[in-house]
């Protein structure tokens, strides 16, 4: 993503990566296998070696290059869907260990931020929902009314203090959730990488996994730079995995989400966006999100075209919404533009998936990525560990391929472009 040159992110490592080694030194076996070094990877191999097992990470490209490292670094719990929807629809004994886990994501990236002291800029004043009508409203009072009554440290917000908070007279109020925050999403991933590897992970960057068989009682992975073999597989690829496992990537859409930073905000420009450091994400149809970065720049973004960026033009749709927020943003420079990869399901759910023993995966994080990636990996490393399928906060599903898998990208680019239009009529 970053070799593009309509592709920069503005986002920085803050430490030195003296853990990186691209070579096996001859360890081609291990426990576990970890294929993907991003937020799931990275944590479950974490998790892993910390328990004794010996964990290799394949990474086709560099740590922090796919979602991971491109993301917004907004740190969100909980899920499109809220409890009680939850609970009527997988019943009260299933949906209870979904509830608690996806309420606690958001802590999961700042719990181990603060205790080991990683080199991560952090901002936790929470995440605002914001309303643009009436209707999103009624749906922030409804999702109020659920956390709240599970102890969330949540707040609805009226006109005036939704425009205290963020800076903008667009919203009809909206939703604060405290549990949220921000992060530098590059610079945690490293740091991840940076804890795996002192703990006794290998990770190995630019191994591209060309075929995952079955072979006996373990795994082999067949590469460019060799055979690695483990009787446990993790696949941590979601929106960017390819044919290794069949049907899997036809069981969801990859979607793009770009992103732009403008220039370090002037000091009486910075007061008046986004004043006391929360993230936002609008409830428009085609929703726009945002936040500061820790060095003063608003950084937007949305969905953007299916197809790889040709031109700076096509983070033009995200510049318009900058300035429909804050119009006195006219003469602020744009300085980064990137994008990166969304997966979704059809049923906005995440997925995890086990189709042969000892071949682990989830994919589908729905935008709220940073914190269950993350925490996701403590529960994948104690059923390795246990073979108890109630350490895993999701059912386990078969892998269920969507049909006319190729037609539903192009209808979902359609999709897009007609709820822009939709959201630019509705008031």
């Amino acid at each position: 993503m970053a070799a593009n040159p309509f592709s920069v992110p503005v986002w920085q490592p803050t430490s030195t990566a003296a853990w990186r080694q691209n070579r096996a030194d001859g360890s081609t076996g291990a426990d576990v296998l970890v294929i993907g070094a991003g937020f799931a990877g990275l944590s479950t191999a974490l998790a892993l070696a910390r328990s004794g097992k010996s964990v290799i990470v394949l990474e086709a490209a560099q740590v922090g290059q796919g979602a991971s490292g491109l993301n917004g670094g907004q740190v969100i719990p909980g899920l499109k869907y809220d409890p009680e929807w939850l609970t009527a629809h997988f019943g009260e004994a299933q949906a209870a260990p979904i509830i608690d886990f996806v309420a606690s994501t958001a802590d999961s990236v700042f719990d181990l931020t603060e205790r080991e002291q990683l080199a991560v800029p952090v901002v936790r004043q929470g995440w605002i929902y914001a309303a643009n009508t009436d209707k999103a409203m009624t749906l922030a009072h409804e999702r109020n009314r659920q956390w709240k009554a599970r102890g969330a440290d949540v707040d609805l917000l009226d006109a005036a203090e939704i425009q205290r908070l963020t800076g903008t007279q667009t919203y009809v109020g909206g939703w604060l959730d405290r549990r949220a925050g921000t992060i530098n999403p590059l610079a945690f991933v490293n740091e991840l990488a940076r804890l795996a590897t002192e703990n006794g992970a290998l990770i190995l960057e630019g191994v591209r996994v060309n075929v995952l068989r079955r072979g006996n009682d373990r795994w082999e992975a067949a590469t460019e730079k060799g055979l690695f073999r483990a009787p446990f597989v993790v696949l941590a690829t979601n929106a960017y995995t390819d044919g290794l496992v069949p049907d899997l990537a036809r069981s969801l859409v990859p979607l793009h989400s770009f992103q732009l930073a403008t220039e370090p905000l002037p000091e009486d420009l910075g007061r008046l966006v986004l004043p006391h450091g929360q993230a936002v994400s609008d409830s428009r149809r085609i929703l726009v999100y945002y936040r500061k970065s820790p060095d003063g720049r608003l950084v937007l973004g949305g969905r953007g075209r299916m197809g790889i960026p040709r031109s700076e033009e096509d983070w033009n749709h995200l510049h318009r919404a900058m300035l429909r927020l804050y119009p006195f943003l006219q003469n602020i420079r744009i300085e980064r533009r990137w994008y990166g990869r969304v997966g979704m399901t059809p049923d906005h759910m995440p997925h995890i998936h086990e189709p042969e023993p000892g071949l682990l995966t989830l994919v589908g994080c729905q935008g709220r990525g940073v914190g269950m990636m993350t925490a996701i990996g403590a529960c994948f490393a104690r059923y390795i560990e246990t073979g108890d399928r109630a350490a895993l906060p999701f059912p386990v599903t078969p892998i269920r391929p969507i049909p006319f898998h190729r037609f539903r990208q192009i209808g979902i680019a359609a999709a897009i472009t007609s709820y822009r239009l939709l959201d630019a009529l509705e008031k």
